[in-house]
């Protein structure tokens, strides 16, 4: 498996370098911000490994284009920064987890198996639909009405287990713990951003809005008459 690091700090980028080497994956690092851009843009990855503090282009500058590139590739953002704040930041521009420097190997290993689990579980599974939604996650392909919707990693996760669990409320602490892997703070609003992401694409375009709150609970996704 092919992973991007990018990453500036010449210590820190061998550090990991070497750790993911040993630990079997091929690795392409990348020193800036426009260098990963190029990389991630134009070549096959599994996963990206991005610092946030990198020169030409900081990381959420890159991911955000990432982003609007639709390349779905999913990221591990890297951060001295630790409040509640710069993690909600970084998630709602695009990365799918969020890991505060300094931090042991096996904690970032840990956290791109998981990833890498998350991405890849459901390539043998069937197509789920929702209505008019439909997911095919082999293809990670989302079409409502014959229309494709975009959606990056992060969200396409989330859609993936609110459809699995379809006319069941799921609440924000399921969600955390099945799609992300990061510590859960009741104060933070991650949940609540993503999910207002994902209705903005599969929903407030067309008639019949599928993704309810069940407000005190959490979310559903369902058909209803």
């Amino acid at each position: 498996m092919r992973i991007l690091l990018v990453e500036d700090d010449q210590q820190t980028a061998a550090f990991i370098l070497q750790g993911l080497k040993t630990a079997g994956y091929q690795v392409v690092h990348a020193k800036d911000g426009e260098e990963g851009l190029h990389y991630a843009s134009s070549e096959s990855f599994e996963l990206a490994v991005v610092d946030i503090m990198l020169p030409v282009i900081d990381g959420l500058s890159m991911i955000d284009r990432l982003r609007r590139q639709q390349v779905k590739l999913p990221v591990i953002i890297l951060s001295a920064k630790s409040s509640l704040e710069d993690r909600v930041a970084g998630l709602q521009k695009g990365g799918d987890d969020y890991l505060v420097k300094p931090f042991a190997f096996t904690e970032l290993l840990a956290r791109i198996q998981a990833m890498l689990r998350r991405s890849s579980r459901s390539e043998d599974a069937g197509i789920l639909t929702v209505g008019d939604l439909n997911l095919d996650p082999l293809k990670r392909k989302v079409t409502r009405q014959g229309d494709e919707i975009f959606l990056p990693t992060g969200e396409f996760l989330l859609l993936e287990y609110l459809m699995r669990n379809s006319g069941r409320v799921v609440s924000k602490t399921m969600i955390i713990e099945n799609v992300w892997d990061f510590s859960f703070e009741p104060g933070t609003n991650v949940i609540e951003a993503r999910v207002s992401r994902l209705r903005s694409k599969i929903d407030r375009p067309y008639a019949k809005k599928l993704l309810h709150t069940v407000r005190g609970f959490g979310y559903v996704i369902e058909d209803k008459d």
